[in-house]
């Protein structure tokens, strides 16, 4: 359901029906209190808006979780709303009209486009009071830089860690006699492994099975693009594009040449477009990119014995891509105080927990990966007893996670350039990769505009 109050409006609900919208209700849930941030004597508690993730299992979770809250802070009342069908639409409408939740959810490039028009609370202050160097420490070392701007401003904190890695069909490699995916692996052995698997399987001349799939956006073709050596942002000057470098359209030419050329990659419509994770649980791919978030839908829905390998080496390096999903405090809030001390229990370690928990998600915090281990194997003991689920901590225990590159300003209308040039070029076959000049020139003259 989506949400249709604005931020006041929802609150003036709340206020005229009382314990109608408290905790337990279908989609809110109550709260408690912290010091410095009360509102006016006899003024009641603290009103904050919550929102996040609308996904079926998400509601109970925050429901039972934001109960835990509100026992220790009895002078904050939170209501818990679920995100929009059109959330990075609704959510910058609202930021723009002062309506927006207190604390919310973001990631990929929404998230740090928010924060360069000014619509997200500097945490750094409130970190320097409160955490610990070893809470910051137990966090990806890239996912948590991933919450600062390019001039040091700090939007966010991890929600938890997805990672990158490449699921495979362990039926179909034993029924090709394919070997099991290396921890070593790279591109080239990649390529190898899909085109053994690609298939015409009723003989009609068509591919009915293919050797693997990503899905075509900004970060997922940009992990390869870091596995090549390159980057979309110059890391020395985050003004500055290299999107049509030579390591960036060496690497998307790859792509290019397996969905096109050698076809062993799916394209979206070569499996009806459905998403990465269902293609490869309805058989029609044998292997696919896709992370730790998607692990508990694909165990549910596949047919098969379910194997795990890391993301393959490029030729430069190896890669993995880490989510930047975290949460936010919007600057507008009339409640920084107690926004943050929901903040701090959002990143606390029973909510990580109770996140892995109730839908596999990875804990964003290093010192939690074996027990989230532990909820997998407890739920699924017969599916992942000879799958290593340690491979999605790697790149967070090795080093070589990367995350989203983002630009020092214009994100919002440089991610749209730069979908449409992977569409022409990847999904669509109209173009090839030296027309990402094109999106290059466009790019740099929206970053000329911003700086």
């Amino acid at each position: 359901m989506a949400r249709d109050y604005t931020r006041r409006g929802f609150l003036g609900l709340a206020a005229r029906t009382g314990a109608g919208l408290a905790l337990g209700a279908p989609l809110l849930a109550g709260a408690g209190c912290t010091s410095g941030d009360t509102g006016s004597p006899g003024s009641g508690p603290v009103q904050l808006v919550y929102q996040d993730w609308r996904t079926e299992w998400f509601p109970p979770m925050a429901q039972e979780q934001l109960a835990a809250f509100h026992a220790e802070h009895a002078d904050i009342r939170v209501f818990y709303t679920p995100d929009p069908e059109d959330f990075v639409e609704k959510m910058l409408a609202d930021m723009r009209g002062g309506t927006a939740p207190d604390i919310f959810q973001g990631c990929c490039a929404h998230f740090p486009a928010w924060a360069q028009k000014g619509y997200t609370l500097d945490l750094r202050p409130y970190v320097a009071r409160d955490m610990d160097q070893e809470t910051i420490a137990d966090w990806d070392p890239a996912q948590y830089a991933s919450f600062f701007s390019s001039d040091g401003l700090q939007f966010g904190l991890p929600k938890y860690h997805g990672a990158l890695a490449v699921y495979y069909n362990k039926d179909l490699f034993d029924l090709y006699q394919v070997p099991y995916p290396a921890p070593s692996w790279t591109h080239d052995d990649y390529l190898a492994t899909m085109k053994v698997l690609t298939r015409d399987l009723d003989g009609d001349g068509a591919t009915d099975l293919w050797g693997s799939m990503l899905d075509i956006s900004w970060d997922r073709v940009q992990v390869h693009v870091n596995g090549w050596g390159g980057s979309f942002v110059d890391p020395n000057d985050p003004r500055h594009s290299l999107i049509s470098a030579p390591e960036s359209l060496a690497a998307i030419e790859w792509l290019r040449a397996r969905m096109w050329d050698d076809q062993v990659m799916a394209r979206p419509q070569d499996v009806q477009n459905l998403s990465t994770r269902d293609a490869f649980a309805s058989g029609l791919v044998a292997m696919v990119e896709d992370g730790s978030w998607a692990l508990k839908d694909i165990l549910e829905k596949s047919g098969f014995r379910v194997g795990v390998a890391p993301f393959p080496g490029g030729p430069a390096r190896r890669v993995t891509l880490s989510t930047t999903d975290g949460f936010g405090i919007y600057s507008g809030t009339r409640h920084p105080e107690a926004a943050w001390e929901l903040m701090k229990f959002l990143v606390s370690p029973a909510y990580g927990r109770a996140m892995a928990k109730a839908s596999f998600l990875q804990p964003a915090r290093g010192s939690l990966v074996s027990e989230w281990v532990g909820f997998v194997r407890e739920e699924f003991p017969d599916r992942v007893d000879d799958v290593d689920l340690n491979v999605f901590a790697e790149g967070h225990r090795q080093g070589y996670s990367v995350t989203a590159e983002v630009f020092a300003a214009g994100m919002d209308e440089i991610a749209p350039i730069a979908a449409a040039a992977f569409e022409r070029i990847l999904t669509l076959g109209q173009a090839s990769v030296d027309s990402m000049s094109e999106a290059s020139a466009q790019i740099a003259a929206v970053l000329a505009r911003s700086s």
